[in-house]
């Protein structure tokens, strides 16, 4: 009965939502779905989803506790670097003008990386970013540009002077980088993705999905690359087989769409 419970739940929010959670490793979600829907006194899946559609702010909590929001700038250094240092440099030969996806951008810590390197490399006028997530609240976080030293401790300090204003102990980024974001709401397991890009950057996510889903979202990435586009993933969702998505290996997380 509490399997049925559970799966009668997942068809309803899809139906709800557009938001598929049996593309989610079950065990995971289910614990913590679990958890928040005790939290509220609810003894079954069906009479929390019966409160969801009535309450708008229990919604919101829900859908704020199933995505995933855990980022910071510059997380992983040396990967940063390789993308500053090799990798972006051999993309702009390629192309006149640079389009980026940073795919699932949480509170927008990614892209503003994206940005500031792009300005500190004197093309942002010649590149777009795009950043995408699925849940509108963090995207609202991310538009405001304001961030708590533990989310800046790894920016290099030229770039965090250049680059934030700070105020109490608030870094808030600069105008001219929030103008070379564009924030948009996009479920990946959903929605139609656009292109080609140049860069796709989905970092520390896909390690939350199925085994099936991670399928579908490579080859999906693969198809919104341009040839020779550069697909970057976080440090524990190393590609296994890339080339039956089209990509091969050219540096660890890093993953070029092969040219025909």
């Amino acid at each position: 009965m509490e399997d049925q419970d559970f799966a009668l739940f997942i068809k309803r929010i899809k139906d709800k939502t557009a938001i598929d959670l049996s593309q989610y490793k079950e065990a995971q979600m289910k614990r913590r779905l679990t958890t928040l829907r005790a939290k509220h006194g609810f003894t079954s899946f069906q009479t929390y989803m019966d409160a969801l559609q009535k309450d708008s702010q229990l919604m919101n909590e829900f859908l704020d506790r199933m995505t995933i929001n855990v980022s910071e700038f510059w997380r992983n250094p040396n990967r940063w670097q390789a993308l500053e240092q090799r990798f972006l440099p051999e993309l702009l030969k390629d192309s006149p003008r640079m389009r980026i996806w940073s795919a699932a951008c949480s509170t927008g810590e990614e892209p503003y990386t994206l940005a500031m390197i792009l300005d500190h490399l004197g093309v942002q006028d010649r590149s777009s970013i795009l950043a995408t997530d699925l849940d509108h609240k963090v995207l609202e976080k991310a538009d405001h540009g304001n961030y708590l030293d533990r989310s800046v401790r790894d920016v290099p300090p030229a770039y965090l002077k250049t680059y934030f204003t700070v105020n109490d102990g608030v870094y808030t980024v600069r105008d001219s980088l929030k103008k070379a974001v564009k924030f948009k709401q996009h479920n990946l397991l959903h929605d139609r993705f656009e292109g080609p890009f140049d860069l796709i950057v989905c970092r520390n996510v896909m390690i939350y999905f199925t085994e099936e889903a991670k399928q579908l979202l490579y080859r999906k990435f693969s198809a919104a690359l341009r040839p020779g586009g550069l697909l970057f993933v976080g440090s524990t969702e190393q590609i296994f087989s890339p080339s039956q998505y089209d990509l091969e290996t050219v540096e660890t997380f890093f993953y070029r769409k092969r040219r025909s």
